[in-house]
């Protein structure tokens, strides 16, 4: 992973004073609320129902093991000992105190980590694949792209005041696990005809108040110009993107008003200007980038013997075997395999995690995984380079340690967002409903049997929770004081991209797990053999599951 050098440590640094200052003349009164505001969010501070919230920038999802052992002490000396892995592959504290925040930056500091633009209307964390560099069907390892990119993004003064929020997802697998299709712009590293590597580059994609899909502007960019027709892409939001209504202010409104051809014509009409300019990458600075993301000192190792091994094991213990089903993946290098920690044991909120387990996976990975981790936008965590043959003695630590539920991919594995436990703007508790729902689906075997399918939840219409691309997506509203919860079936945020519609009416909160139960039963009533509960929604339709979950009792 990329590491610092002075100039990074000296920039950082002074950007911790700044804010210091600025936080200290904010307590003193010499700074309004208004004047404050911009300035703690372009640092990750924001004001929640209960406490300020910090956010902090995991740049592309990984971390090493200092930096988590790092992030496990803040979270026992500054906050209530844990922390909360975000769906932009962040990580959030939900309870520091005001006056602290500088020293919490400043620790960060220490290990190359900050919340510098993890918030405000500029250029956020450059999220990727969790298996970036591991995954066998990966056609480019997107990382080096991600590190250039976040070096380029990072104050930069252009971009430092946009008409909204601005996200970048980055993939170069044949499957797309960084849902590029629903970001303001979404980049594919592909290759030509000639075997040149290049990207496509899709633009207007989001969730929230307005759900889109994002259009390609582009099927093949080379990649040395890829700061160049970013910043193309950025000069025409920034220039023609509305700032008189913050709610129509995103990059997709503006697509969706000009016209993606419009749009796309705009781009490279400013990118023909400044194309081949001194943004322009060199080899050279590719190299550069591309020289901290070297592969590990992989041993060779007979993968058909532990292969063996691997099978015996599975025979002697059912629970190990469905953990390898479900929490390992195939890795590019024989004998190794990728392992998701899940973070979604029932009873506790998805996505968090206490100091001590933090210090667990630190040390799992110093022993494991070359002393690497990497957080998914599914909420859990990753190491990415296992030896087959530690998979057992790993699965016993993680499961003693409480992060070995072998519930990857299932429904149980829900996407959650804080919600109304948490965030000032939530209509409606995510939490409760997350849990509720894991309850009812106690039943591994049952759910094992549903196969794939993914059940994301959002307090609000920001869809922190992403819940307009899960098969089922659950929505908290409000009703005259009252919370209610709206069911969305068919989004989809991999390759076949899609949008949930609505079912019908809202719920209250009590009902919500018999209402996904009545959900699957239709799909397992109708499902053929092959299917997943995506394919059987887009063959029958919306209609038979509203039928069932709105019939009237006899």
């Amino acid at each position: 992973m990329y590491i610092y050098d002075k100039y990074d440590h000296d920039i950082l640094s002074q950007r911790v004073a700044q804010f210091r200052d600025q936080t200290r003349r904010y307590l003193d009164g010499s700074l309004s609320e208004a004047e404050f505001l911009p300035l703690r969010l372009q640092n990750g501070l924001y004001v929640q129902r209960l406490a300020p919230m910090l956010r902090i920038n995991v740049p592309y999802g990984m971390l090493n093991t200092t930096q988590l052992r790092r992030l496990a002490r803040i979270a026992r000396d500054y906050d209530k000992g844990y922390c909360h892995v975000s769906t932009r592959q962040n990580i959030q504290y939900n309870w520091p105190d005001l006056e602290q925040v500088p020293d919490i930056l400043a620790e960060l500091a220490e290990v190359e980590m900050h919340g510098t633009q993890s918030s405000g209307n500029c250029i956020r964390n450059i999220t990727s694949d969790q298996f970036a560099g591991t995954a066998p069907d990966e056609v480019v390892d997107p990382r080096p792209y991600c590190e250039i990119i976040r070096q380029w993004s990072s104050f930069h003064p252009e971009f430092a005041f946009l008409p909204r929020k601005f996200k970048i997802a980055i993939s170069g697998s044949e499957l797309d696990r960084a849902a590029i299709q629903v970001h303001d712009i979404g980049l594919q590293l592909v290759t030509d005809n000639n075997g040149e590597i290049g990207f496509k580059v899709i633009v207007g994609g989001g969730l929230g108040r307005t759900p889109v899909i994002g259009s390609v502007i582009r099927e093949f960019l080379p990649r040395l110009e890829v700061l160049n027709y970013l910043e193309a892409i950025l000069r025409v939001y920034n220039l023609h993107g509305r700032r008189d209504n913050k709610f129509k202010a995103r990059i997709k409104i503006l697509v969706r008003a000009m016209g993606a051809d419009v749009f796309a014509e705009a781009v490279e009409q400013e990118w023909q200007q400044i194309k081949e300019s001194p943004s322009t990458l060199r080899d050279e600075d590719f190299d550069n980038a591309k020289a901290f993301f070297t592969e590990p000192a992989y041993e060779t190792l007979n993968d058909d013997a532990v292969q063996t091994a691997l099978e015996q094991q599975s025979a002697d213990n059912r629970a190990f075997s469905k953990w390898l089903e479900r929490n390992v993946r195939p890795h590019k290098v024989a004998g190794y395999a990728a392992v998701t920690l899940s973070l979604k044991p029932t009873g506790i909120a998805p996505g968090d995690i206490t100091d001590g387990q933090l210090e667990v996976i630190a040390d799992l990975a110093d022993q494991y995984s070359f002393s690497e981790v990497r957080t998914t936008h599914e909420q859990n965590m990753v190491l990415a380079d296992v030896k087959k043959s530690d998979l057992f003695a790993l699965w016993e630590a993680a499961r003693s340690a409480g992060f070995a539920t072998p519930n990857i991919g299932t429904l149980t594995d829900i996407i959650c967002c804080p919600g109304g436990d948490f965030c000032s703007l939530a209509n409606a508790k995510s939490i409760p409903i997350a849990e509720a729902i894991q309850r009812q689906f106690s039943d591994l075997d049952y759910v094992y049997d549903l196969g794939d399918l993914d059940l994301n939840i959002s307090g609000c219409m920001n869809a922190c929770g992403h819940h307009h691309v899960g098969h089922i997506g659950i929505l908290g509203v409000d009703k005259k004081g009252q919370e209610f919860y709206q069911v969305m079936l068919g989004g989809n945020a991999g390759n076949n991209a899609s949008l949930a519609k609505v079912l019908g009416p809202a719920f209250g909160a009590d009902d919500m797990p018999q209402v996904v139960q009545k959900v699957v039963d239709v799909f397992l009533e109708n499902r053929t053999e092959e299917e997943l509960f995506i394919d059987t929604y887009q063959r029958i339709g919306i209609t038979p599951f509203k039928e069932r979950v709105y019939a009237k009792a006899s």
